[in-house]
């Protein structure tokens, strides 16, 4: 199988350094690496004569080369390139673009291991142009890249199904109970500090986990409110041993998740055991309808104290019970859908180490 460098195939074009003070409100939207991620709803625009190789169009491909690699296909019109992106210009041979992008998004975790710089990790134009790509007749490609579009499609539309299901169990909740700003039934309000039994931060450090669980390390130790990305290692401190509630405290301030009993938090979580008057996933669907935000000066955290006097609802206990069994009702739904979703994306993953990584 032949194979060819990336700086064989195509011409990259990096974006324009575009300063704050550039940055206006008319004009074309200025994308950086944070557009393309969904990370920032906050886009700049620029108002004046610009060089025509940083405009993108529907259809060009983009490859973020500094701090997040990525690989995109533009599709929100005209706009123009900011830097640490490149504009994918294929004026060297003929190359199937959607083979081309799979093809650059499997190589992406290579790239990961030859990036440089102490703060933010870059890719050298060098070893990026020397990256090789298994390349195969045009038709081939053109039939590889049906094959990953179409296991893409099926994955997408298991998320977008997952994603609606969600919606709909927030959409129930305002429905059923209304928000603190909102409180439509008149139902009694109080502070997390008088519903909870415990309400604490911290636990384990990171460090004084193992990595794999065993006899004297059960207990799961999680370090934020995502189930598998959080997950650090395990303890042998059972630290909560009935369900609760964990927040984030930093980074992705607010995010929670409901938890049985059986494991111990770390630093970055705040963690809520209720009293009678809530439960637990109650609690989860209410602080998901709250706008919080931390405090700090450099890196924004929060705090127990703030989180202590944060308002809740407290409507009664056999309407929570009524929201609980709709919640579990979608659950048994989108478990099966989650399953689905993740044989996809095995198969998915499998495809593309054979496609790219066979040769």
């Amino acid at each position: 199988m032949e194979q060819k460098r990336l700086g064989d195939i195509a011409t990259y074009i990096n974006g324009y350094p575009f300063k704050p003070e550039e940055r206006g409100t008319e004009g074309l939207p200025i994308v950086r690496i944070q557009d393309l991620t969904g990370n920032t709803n906050n886009l700049g625009f620029y108002h004046g004569d610009y060089p025509k190789r940083i405009e993108i169009n529907d259809g060009d491909v983009l490859i973020s080369w500094s701090a997040s690699l990525g690989v995109y296909i533009w599709n929100r019109g005209k706009a123009l390139l900011n830097q640490h992106i490149f504009k994918v210009v294929f004026d060297k041979v003929s190359v199937d673009k959607q083979y081309f992008v799979y093809a650059v998004q499997h190589k992406l975790k290579e790239m990961e291991s030859k990036t440089h710089g102490a703060t933010m990790k870059h890719i050298v134009k060098k070893d990026f142009d020397n990256t090789m790509i298994p390349f195969p007749s045009l038709q081939q490609q053109a039939e590889i890249a049906g094959i990953l579009s179409k296991v893409e499609g099926i994955i997408k539309a298991r998320q977008k199904e997952l994603s609606e299901f969600d919606y709909l169990i927030k959409a129930r909740f305002v429905e059923m109970f209304g928000t603190v700003d909102h409180n439509i039934y008149g139902f009694p309000i109080d502070t997390f500090d008088n519903i909870s039994k415990e309400l604490f931060a911290g636990g384990d450090k990171p460090s004084d986990c193992v990595q794999y669980m065993d006899a004297d390390h059960p207990y799961p130790v999680y370090a934020n409110g995502y189930e598998r990305e959080g997950l650090q290692g395990y303890s042998a401190t059972n630290r909560v041993n009935q369900a609760s509630v964990t927040v984030s405290a930093r980074e992705t301030i607010g995010y929670c998740f409901v938890r049985n009993a059986g494991f111990t938090p770390t630093v970055r979580l705040i963690t809520v055991v209720p009293n009678s008057r809530v439960s637990v996933v109650y609690i989860k669907y209410a602080i998901d309808t709250m706008d919080i935000i931390g405090s700090g000066s450099s890196q924004a955290q929060l705090t127990v104290p703030e989180f202590r006097n944060t308002r809740i609802l407290v409507p009664p206990f056999g309407l929570q019970e009524k929201f609980v069994r709709f919640v579990a009702q979608i659950e048994r739904s989108t478990s099966f859908i989650n399953n689905s979703l993740n044989e996809s994306q095995l198969i998915f993953n499998s495809l593309m180490k054979e496609y790219f990584d066979r040769w």
